[in-house]
């Protein structure tokens, strides 16, 4: 009984605070909107006065109804000039309340393209400055979707819900209390069923908070699991792991159809009882057959009766945008609250916007720790790379070779410790020129869907075309690009693709042409194919020349004819010098037996 308690318990702990999270959600849209408020109280205003005026043609109806009555009991003709009036009246009032309603909503439309620009600016500024190693397939996935998804879900309570919401609750009011002025019985008459519909729909929509919240936070899941799957599509093809390469976004999808189907079997019951009370043919029973009893008493006028019957047909049209609306404030809330975790993204911390001094090319790295939430990466790590001098990465997968270079690269920074570039802290140097002074040619070239030109001038913008050419050339690329269809004007990904080899080339002219003194190779011939290879070490030699170069070894073509070996070993730099004075060491005599064909998942 008590273990039975105590894991329900925990289970409660666990599971997601929906109701919390849907606070939140208030809070963050609330705050969101701030820069646009003013906008929105405009198109409030605007919207007010277009619901009072909705009730020009119910005052409009009961007045000519009262003037064609009394001609017909007195026997004397309508008095043209009055019905003329009346319908000037109505015909005015119904224009201005079209033009305060068209006014309204342009209001508030010029505010959300504003808030769009705004919100969108500012998660691009944020994520622009954020580690290079935050950006994985998830967190790619989330800013997708904060960007376009969440800022389109928003847009509803920006453009048109200050306007509905206002006239969903101004004008059934204001008819209300013309249905109580013209008779406080047919105004009675008029809301008789609105009980019943308030008691449904509260049944109904308990708990309709934090299912929503739940449901928003499955439907993200669904999404960033969907962009992994289609990010890494072409290693798992290749690997023939499909089955459980989608596994992830199945269960993500499996888990919503469920969630979402207990969630609205039940919901469905309570809104059919709901518009079943506020039905067209339950509203006339009640309104037409209760009206036409008063109208038998005396009490009432036939014109009276038709006109609070108009009203309460008209009281649904209301509580039915108060209704999306409603619903669509708990969607906006979940989009706000992720748009305002990703523009809490962390950033790198610049210390300084002035370029600093830079002696050189050497790289320190001084007692560097690192770890990844809860494991430890790099421990104390230090190890100088002279400069003009090639120093190979080696040990097992997972000893930390990718992390040391990565954070040279500064794609994030060290828990503890410091790296230099020409004695400079990389923390201290500004983005712009860290990038000009380290450069990078990783295993996956990361081609942009742009002209190959542009593609190689990446990194220089402003270069001109004979720069980016002779690049080219340098890279072994020139006579590929040259067949293309449009040469270095072709598109790349628009119909025409290169090999992995050739974008690998395309990489490789990007960093020649940015002429970085110090430069970061993660295997750049690992997953090529044999006939690339060969142009691809060319290329490489003439990339390295003169250059301050960090090489990731995986295979131990990597390490032939460079300056400095440091072994690495669960996070631990376990022994570094000139090759002649690591050859001996386990680590390294595992990469050789790697080269004999023996022991082939040792090093990775």
């Amino acid at each position: 009984m008590s273990d039975s308690l105590t894991t329900e318990t925990a289970a409660t702990q666990a599971a997601p605070d929906y109701v919390n999270e849907r606070e939140e959600g208030r809070k963050a849209l609330k705050e969101l909107l701030k820069p646009v408020q003013g906008s929105l109280m405009i198109g409030r205003i605007l919207a007010g006065l277009s619901g009072v005026l909705a009730i020009a043609p119910y005052i409009a109806l009961v007045q000519l109804g009262g003037l064609f009555a009394t001609a017909y009991a007195t026997g004397q003709p309508v008095d043209a000039d009055r019905a003329m009036l009346i319908v000037q009246i109505l015909i005015s009032t119904f224009c201005l309340r079209i033009l305060l309603l068209f006014i309204a909503l342009g209001v508030t439309h010029f505010a959300d393209a504003r808030f769009v620009s705004y919100v969108r600016a500012r998660t691009i500024e944020r994520v622009g400055n954020a580690p290079l190693g935050w950006f994985t397939s998830t967190n790619s996935g989330r800013i997708r979707k904060a960007l376009h998804d969440d800022v389109a879900q928003i847009h509803t309570m920006v453009a048109h819900q200050p306007v509905e919401m206002t006239q969903a609750m101004i004008m059934p009011v204001t008819l209300l209390i013309y249905a109580f002025y013209v008779d406080w019985r047919l105004g009675l008459l008029s809301i008789a069923t609105l009980p019943l519909y308030g008691l449904f729909m509260a049944w109904m929509m308990s708990n309709m908070g934090p299912k929503t919240v739940e449901m928003d936070a499955k439907l993200a899941r669904v999404s960033a699991t969907m962009v992994e799957l289609v990010t890494g599509i072409t290693v798992v093809k290749a690997f023939g792991k499909v089955g459980q390469a989608h596994g992830n976004y199945q269960q993500a999808a499996d888990e919503f159809a469920v969630f979402y189907n207990d969630w609205t079997g039940s919901m469905i019951k309570g809104s059919a009882l709901a518009n079943v009370s506020i039905s067209v043919p339950v509203l006339l029973l009640v309104n037409v057959g209760g009206g036409s009893l008063m109208v038998n008493a005396g009490w009432v006028s036939a014109t009276d009766v038709l006109s609070t019957t108009l009203i309460a047909l008209a009281l649904p049209y209301g509580i039915e945008l108060l209704g999306n609306s409603t619903w669509a404030y708990q969607i906006a809330g979940a989009a706000a609250l992720r748009v305002t975790t990703t523009l809490k993204t962390p950033v790198l911390e610049q210390k300084t916007e002035a370029e600093q001094d830079i002696h050189g090319s050497q790289v320190v790295f001084d007692k560097v720790s690192f770890a990844y939430d809860d494991t430890q990466a790099l421990r104390n790590v230090s190890l100088t790379l002279s400069e003009g001098t090639v120093t190979a990465l080696v040990g097992p997968s997972g000893s930390g070779k990718s992390t040391l270079a990565t954070l040279l690269a500064r794609f994030n920074d060290p828990d503890s410790g410091s790296i230099t570039l020409g004695g400079v802290d990389l923390r201290n140097i500004p983005t712009g020129q860290l990038y000009r002074n380290i450069g990078f040619v990783l295993q996956d070239p990361q081609l942009l869907r742009m002209s190959i030109r542009d593609n190689i001038a990446l990194g220089r913008p402003d270069a001109t075309n004979a720069e980016v050419r002779a690049a080219a050339v340098a890279a072994c690329i020139a006579d590929r690009i040259d067949a293309l269809p449009d040469g270095f004007d072709t598109m790349f990904g628009s119909g025409i693709n290169l090999s992995g080899g050739e974008q690998q080339r395309v990489a490789i002219a990007r960093a020649l042409l940015v002429d970085a003194p110090v430069l970061i190779l993660d295997e750049a011939t690992a997953f090529t194919d044999p006939e690339s290879e060969a142009e691809i070490q060319k290329a490489l030699t003439t990339l390295v020349r003169g250059r301050t170069v960090l090489v990731i070894a995986h295979r131990p073509e990597s390490i032939l004819g460079v300056d400095q070996i440091a072994v690495l070993d669960h996070g631990n730099l376990v022994a570094c010098g000139a090759p002649n004075d690591v050859i001996d060491h386990p680590l390294f005599t595992g990469l050789a037996r790697i080269s004999s064909g023996h022991n082939t998942e040792e090093l990775s």
